[in-house]
């Protein structure tokens, strides 16, 4: 199971939506902790627990509607909550399992706790902060002991909590059967004004913004709002720090996805004030990062990924690729030298094959034209709205015809979002692709995109509810039950969705 980055936002509302701008990326946002499952939860008395479940009755409800997710009421009352539980003394069992997390962490951890107090107090943008509580060496020195305003303790505690419960996540995937387990995510870079930038300022280079130069998609360009690692710097610490962040991020999972894996070699990076398409290379020394990753995944004994799409130099997927490590093949941009769909036997094996990603709308929203209409009201489009319909139509017609002489749809008119949807994934499974990576919402039927590159406030980004294609919010419960969910599962095992054979048998993970 693939999973969205669970990096820590900010300690106090309001939270930052996108799991891919985070405060950093060594520890994971207590915004994730299921309360029920803490400990001490269950010593509350009557009155406590009462507390607890008043604070929770709102949020259940809202699940079951189709409103926008709202982070910041989620952790507001989880905060609360937790606050309720932490009066619970520890048993000598459990403190002695904290304090070893905490000699296990070190110093990070009470880097990550100091800035979240003062996050607290002088609100989260450390190059906003007085002078002293700029530098983490003397920051310590100006907090005031004691009181809820100032708690680091109970920042480390939550990272401790957060810890267990990955823990017993990934030990319950593979009680469950599966060979992988939880592969997580890991972002790009961290917001500039949050606890990794704060923590490790001599190693990153201000005044220029990680992004991507334009392409098909998004025309023009992309400005990710982090800092880049300094090249020098980071040679000169012998890449610890990026080992250091591969190992906490591999520590509960069978495998780590990288985010924009061509940083490892080089990034995309735009001075302050420029727009995206005015940016240049900054190059690293890719074998000491790529070996950082690969030394990582091995010594974990986990599964690494890359998501090496976009303008990637063809000798930095091969480089990964005899690392060890896996790239990611996109359909939509998987295509022959005279543009039409790459035929499944052309695909790379040493890859994780997906419809889209994360930043692409859902497979229905391509056949029924929405993702063109929503980026031309967004202003997002260097063409004309109709050139780039007559575009999108080609393409689709192009994939009609590829699906049709795969015998995944029959000949003539394309079928519903429904059966397009299905067909397209049934065309992933006959492919050499060592993993097949299924979008939750290209299995419900959704049509909006979780996030559009280049928006902020003109759409509401990481903040849509799973729903189906009429708009009717999708539980976890619901999903086995799903017609839509069912036949795209048969579809990825078998290459048909009501699980004929198409020449494969289920996937399965390469030993190798």
């Amino acid at each position: 199971m693939l999973i969205n980055p669970l990096h820590a936002a900010e300690p106090l509302p309001p939270v930052s939506p996108s799991p891919y701008l985070p405060m950093t990326r060594r520890y994971v946002s207590p915004l994730y902790l299921r309360i029920e499952d803490i400990a001490e939860y269950h010593r509350l008395d009557a009155r406590q627990r009462d507390r607890v479940d008043a604070l929770a009755a709102p949020l259940r409800s809202r699940n079951a509607t189709a409103d926008l997710i709202d982070r910041d009421a989620v952790w507001a009352a989880k905060r609360e909550a937790l606050k309720i539980i932490r009066r619970v003394p520890l048993s000598d069992q459990r403190r002695e399992e904290y304090q070893r997390f905490r000699r296990r962490e070190g110093r990070a951890l009470g880097d990550w706790s100091t800035w979240c107090t003062l996050a607290e107090r002088y609100g989260p943008d450390w190059r906003s902060w007085p002078g002293p509580a700029r530098d983490p060496r003397r920051a310590a020195d100006i907090m005031a002991p004691g009181g809820p305003e100032a708690d680091p303790e109970f920042h480390a505690w939550l990272q401790w909590l957060a810890d267990e419960q990955l823990a017993t996540a990934q030990r319950a995937a593979q009680a469950a059967g599966m060979e992988i387990g939880v592969i997580g995510d890991l972002a790009v870079g961290a917001h500039p004004g949050g606890a990794d930038a704060w923590a490790h300022q001599d190693l990153l280079v201000r005044g220029l913004s990680v992004g991507a130069p334009p392409d098909e998609f998004n025309q023009r360009g992309q400005d990710w709002s982090q800092p880049p690692w300094h090249p020098w710097r980071l040679a000169a610490a012998g890449y610890r720090p990026l080992a250091d962040l591969f190992a906490a991020a591999l520590r509960h999972g069978g495998g780590l996805r990288v985010d924009h894996v061509m940083g490892l070699m080089r990034l995309w990076v735009v001075p302050e004030g420029s727009s995206p398409d005015h940016g240049a290379y900054l190059r690293y020394d890719h074998r000491a990062a790529v070996a950082a990753l690969a030394g990582q995944a091995a010594r974990a004994g986990a599964l690494a990924i890359g998501e090496d799409l976009g303008t990637v130099d063809p000798w930095i997927s091969r480089y990964l690729a005899d690392s060890g490590i896996l790239g990611t093949s996109m359909l939509w941009f998987a295509r022959e030298a005279d543009g039409t769909p790459l035929a499944p036997a052309h695909w790379r094996r040493n890859c994780m094959a997906t419809v889209g990603t994360h930043d692409m709308p859902p497979a229905a929203a391509f056949r029924t034209g929405e993702q063109v209409t929503l980026r031309a009201r967004l202003g997002l489009l260097q063409v004309p709205e109709e050139s780039e319909r007559s575009s999108a139509g080609q393409a689709l017609s192009h994939w009609r015809d590829a699906l049709a002489r795969e015998r995944l749809i029959p000949d003539g008119p394309l079928p519903g979002p429904g059966e397009f949807t299905v067909a397209l994934y049934g065309y992933l499974a006959l492919t050499p692709s060592a993993l097949i990576g299924v979008s939750l919402a290209d299995a419900v039927g959704e049509r909006r995109p979780q996030n559009i590159p280049g928006t902020s406030d003109q759409y509401p980004n990481w903040q849509i509810p799973l729903c189906d294609a009429e708009g009717r919010a999708v539980l976890l419960e619901d999903l086995p039950g799903l017609p839509l969910v069912r036949a795209v599962a048969c579809a990825t095992r078998t290459g048909r969705p009501g699980g004929g054979s198409a020449g494969r048998g289920p996937r399965r993970r390469d030993p190798r």
